[in-house]
């Protein structure tokens, strides 16, 4: 799959290791990271690494997205 960032001026490919987010909510508690990558999303809740994160490709989440 083919995964690009488009809020920049430049398209970019987002490559194997991807982009890591860190999320935290208004009050600016953390909440977690989330990594996107060509193959899917990671999430990880807390201080959940990576490699221990819920995998979801990009298939399942437009699947999930549609229900």
């Amino acid at each position: 799959m083919k995964v690009s960032i488009k809020d920049f001026t430049i398209d970019m490919d987002v490559k194997t290791n991807g982009v890591e987010f860190e999320i935290r909510d208004n009050q600016n508690k953390f909440l977690g990271d989330c990594y996107v990558t060509k193959t899917g999303v990671t999430i990880c809740p807390g201080k959940t690494s990576k490699a221990n994160g819920k995998k979801i490709t990009w298939k399942k989440l437009f699947e999930m997205a549609d229900q």
